[in-house]
């Protein structure tokens, strides 16, 4: 069995791994912001392949591999041979023998799941279309920081059952805190996820009643109702319209609820402007934490 140590997805690690990453980076976080950071990375070389393009996720693992004495080296898909017809085994076998780690952010969870069957350094999940961990382990980072152990509370997801939906429905098993997602039928999280939640346990409900899902609750998520690469905006814009986290839908959560965005955001559609910019809003704290979150993730899978 490998003895590398791959951070692709919440559910495939158990709580004890995930509180271990994020006591690091709570820890890595405290110790920059005491000016005490040590190079935990000098001489190594993190390789970063983007299909898809980012803001938040590139510059929070740059600037923190760097933070902590690495390097990177980042890769577009038309600056790479995988856009011209390479494959991901020979791009992973390659890559590690130059790096000492591989993120890759893409639209295909099938090219994950290879560089981790191919590549003999840590790979690491910076976004599929199925799932995004490296986020929901910064929005969980940024709750505790807030409000506390999140065990055993209420989180509500008012919108699209998209990939950031999915990671929160592995974290919900792993963390134990009840999970209530609102989104329209044709939009739902696949039943294989809803299934395995079920399976292994955890405390998670679908409706397509938006104020359902957010009355009592201590967290309200939103995210963009239009992701890259989907062809039917207009359609889902209609479809999600009843599910905009507006100041009345907020005021059905808890009088010291937090709101969440993993950003970017489109103010109008998924939230009004009187809840990004609120009192309960938490988003830049939480835009923060990928970086912090990162460099725990980062520091668990290079030991």
């Amino acid at each position: 069995m490998s003895s590398l140590k791959h951070f692709l997805d919440i559910h495939r690690l158990d709580t004890l791994t995930l509180r271990e990453i994020l006591d690091l980076s709570v820890k890595l976080k405290r110790q920059q912001a005491a000016g005490k950071s040590k190079p935990l990375f000098a001489g190594k070389t993190l390789v970063m392949i983007f299909e898809k393009p980012s803001t938040r996720t590139r510059v929070s693992f740059q600037v923190g591999m760097q933070q902590l004495g690495g390097q990177v080296v980042v890769m577009s898909e038309g600056e790479s041979q995988l856009g011209r017809g390479e494959t991901v085994a020979d791009t992973a076998r390659v890559l590690s023998r130059y790096a000492d780690a591989i993120m890759i952010r893409t639209d295909d969870p099938a090219k994950l799941d290879d560089l981790e069957a191919y590549a003999t350094v840590p790979v690491i999940n910076g976004l599929t279309d199925l799932s995004h961990p490296c986020q929901i382990m910064a929005d969980i980072m940024t709750f505790e920081e807030h409000r506390g152990p999140i065990e055993g509370r209420a989180v509500a997801w008012s919108g699209d059952g998209n990939n950031v939906a999915n990671s929160w429905i592995h974290a919900a098993v792993r963390f134990g805190f009840s999970l209530r997602i609102a989104c329209p039928d044709g939009l739902r999280p696949s039943g294989q996820i809803l299934d395995w939640a079920k399976a292994e346990g955890g405390d998670v409900s679908v409706t397509e009643d938006a104020v359902e899902a957010v009355t009592g609750a201590d967290l309200v998520n939103a995210d963009t109702w239009v992701s890259m690469g989907d062809a039917d905006a207009d359609k889902r814009i209609k479809l999600l319209e009843p599910y905009r986290v507006d100041s009345a839908l907020m005021a059905k959560a808890k009088g010291d609820a937090l709101f969440m965005h993993c950003l970017p955001a489109h103010r109008g559609e998924e939230v009004t402007d009187e809840v990004i910019d609120g009192p309960n809003s938490v988003i830049w704290d939480e835009a923060e934490n990928r970086l912090h979150a990162q460099k725990g993730i980062l520091a668990w899978c290079l030991g």
